[in-house]
């Protein structure tokens, strides 16, 4: 075999190596929920047409895909990036909430400006409040040295009280039998790329800012000192980086992310702050992270799968009667042997 031939072999090879573990996972994943639904007497083959194919098989399966890819990969992306820095962000739930409540009050209270003018606001807005929220674990961390784990959940619990107050309070719908905020202004609304069943451009604004991120992270020398102080942050200091700034940095801008997707899921989905609006987006946010291992470039792809799993789940749910935890559990399982076959191909 000539030269040529060996060297144009070796990236496909590489590739296929580094995809095949984690093709392996998914197929362990789904042969393990089988054997689970086959002795719970239901039909395995059925069960997993339904799961796959839902999402491609109608126009509003589709779409509904792609609304829950939107959050999915922001509340990814929030947990990717400090992770880069080797910090650990688990308060996108209440970051998207914060952001949600910042798009929601610009939404109202301005919703007599034009469109060109009130939809940035009300994105700038959900991206201040959750870069806020992040700021407060991430201050205390570089000041007092408390871990930001543990600081970013208690945000959340936090964040729960703020909406419902809100919602109960401020901008109480009263013709809505749960904590509701009344809509924002008509003007504050995404534009629609399709009317029926509706999808918003929030996804064009989502593909932009994933491939910003990844631009950031992998091709710009501010990046390059994030993912060094990750890496090894003392060797990082060593060399001039102020890592406890990147700290800090890291955490702000995963906040952020999670407040440009509940500003997104105002402005383009619910027009409204709800309670519960954040549904289970930071567990799957955080397993979708973790699937890609930190590759931003994988993020899209590792979220529209969760994605496709998700509405699959609902439809299985109202077909087969099958509880919708199933989801959860083969999105468990997927990571799990992700995981484990990271262990055995180390060993």
């Amino acid at each position: 075999m000539s030269e040529t031939a060996l060297t144009s072999s070796k990236p496909k090879n590489s590739l296929l190596s580094q995809a095949l573990p984690y093709i392996l996972a998914v197929l362990a994943a789904f042969l393990a929920t089988g054997i689970f639904l086959w002795l719970a007497g239901f039909d395995v083959l059925r069960a997993y047409q339904t799961i796959l194919f839902t999402s491609l098989s109608s126009r509003n399966g589709f779409i509904q895909t792609l609304l829950k890819f939107v959050p999915l990969v922001l509340t990814a992306l929030a947990f990717t990036i400090p992770s880069k820095a080797n910090k650990f962000n688990i308060g996108s739930e209440g970051q998207l909430l914060l952001g949600a409540t910042g798009a929601v009050a610009v939404g109202i209270l301005f919703a007599d400006l034009p469109s060109i003018i009130l939809i940035p606001l009300c994105l700038l807005a959900g991206i201040i409040c959750g870069g806020f929220w992040a700021l407060v674990p991430a201050w205390l961390l570089y000041r007092f040295g408390i871990n930001e784990i543990l600081s970013t959940v208690l945000m959340n619990f936090i964040s729960f009280q703020v909406i419902d107050y809100v919602a109960t309070e401020i901008w109480r719908d009263p013709l809505a039998g749960h904590p509701t905020t009344i809509a924002i202004g008509e003007n504050a609304e995404l534009p629609l790329l399709v009317s029926s069943p509706p999808l918003h451009s929030g996804i064009i604004i989502v593909l932009i800012v994933a491939a910003l991120v990844y631009f950031y992270t992998d091709y710009t020398s501010a990046g390059y000192e994030l993912v060094a102080t990750g890496s090894n942050a003392k060797a990082a200091k060593v060399y001039g980086i102020n890592t406890r700034v990147l700290f800090v940095l890291a955490l702000v801008l995963g906040g952020a992310m999670g407040g440009l997707a509940g500003a997104i899921e105002v402005t383009g989905n619910h027009h409204r702050l709800i309670e519960g609006m954040q549904s289970n987006f930071l567990p799957l946010g955080i397993i979708i992270g973790l699937l890609s291992r930190g590759n931003h470039a994988a993020i899209p792809f590792v979220a529209f799968f969760i994605a496709v799993l998700e509405v699959g789940a609902s439809a299985l749910q109202r077909t087969m009667f099958i509880p919708v935890e199933l989801v959860f559990i083969v999105e468990a399982l997927i990571l799990i042997f992700v995981l484990l076959s990271d262990f055995v191909r180390r060993k």
